[in-house]
């Protein structure tokens, strides 16, 4: 900055045309996986453009079989900063985060990647503020346990389970974030060029705790803002018993990996 303000007045002029040009041309992009969401997609994908029309957004399809590959490049006719990245086969959310996080930070235009569902858990209205709150943290996290979020159509059951979840998570990774499960979340590229996509070994959902916990070790500034998350409009949910064994692991496996 000190060398910058040194500059004679028509250079520094120059200087500072090119960084606003540079600030114009960055991109923040949203990466929705999906497998089965044809009767979800249209809608979310609308109502996201209709709320950010300025995002590019990734959707990474693992092969559904009803089709929802095909009613995205549908879609892309009518919006043209809409990608479609189809994968051969299902894999797990995680592994589909950390396949295309690869290929969006080889474009040094991308400032920001957010990860959100494609069932309606994650409203596309605050997708704005985790993007304006990015210019100064380097992880936003859209939380349901910070006030004013919550999950007020769950179950008093799911909510316990829930929010003790995330409690245990906290406890044993020592990562202070209230909400570690969340997964509408925008990354800042510099944080995630800082981190080690090698040391998250969680294909599933897990993911989501890991790469908090990766993002906290390499120094990064971590912001909840309150949502409330919603209930999946249609389809079926991806919970199983192997994803809720691989949350409880989790957090001993990485307070105990390199990752601490």
């Amino acid at each position: 900055m000190a060398a910058f303000l040194l500059r004679k007045p028509a250079t520094r002029a120059f200087a500072y045309a090119g960084y606003c040009a540079i600030l114009c041309c960055m991109r923040d992009v949203v990466v929705i996986p999906t497998y089965n969401e044809r009767e979800l997609i249209a809608g979310l994908l609308r109502k996201v453009f209709n709320t950010t029309p300025n995002v590019f957004v990734w959707v990474v399809d693992d092969t559904s079989p009803d089709g929802t590959a095909e009613e995205v490049r549908d879609l892309q006719k009518t919006f043209k900063n809409l990608s479609l990245h189809v994968r051969p086969k299902k894999t797990g959310l995680g592994s589909a985060y950390l396949e295309v996080f690869s290929l969006l930070l080889a474009d040094p235009t991308v400032r920001t990647i957010t990860t959100m569902d494609a069932d309606w858990s994650h409203n596309p209205v605050y997708i704005p503020d985790l993007l304006q709150e990015s210019w100064r943290h380097d992880v936003v996290v859209g939380s349901r346990y910070v006030s004013g979020g919550g999950v007020p159509r769950w179950e008093a059951w799911r909510r316990l389970l829930s929010w003790g979840g995330n409690a245990y998570a906290r406890l044993v990774t020592g990562v202070p974030v209230c909400d570690l499960t969340a997964g509408f979340v925008c990354f800042r590229r510099e944080v995630l060029e800082r981190m080690d996509f090698s040391k998250i070994h969680s294909a599933g959902y897990a993911y989501t705790i890991e790469s908090k916990c990766l993002a906290y070790r390499s120094g990064a500034r971590i912001k909840e803002i309150p949502i409330v998350f919603e209930e999946r409009r249609g389809g079926e949910s991806k919970i199983s018993k192997h994803v809720i064994r691989e949350g409880v692991a989790a957090p001993w496996r990485i307070r105990f990996s390199r990752l601490s």
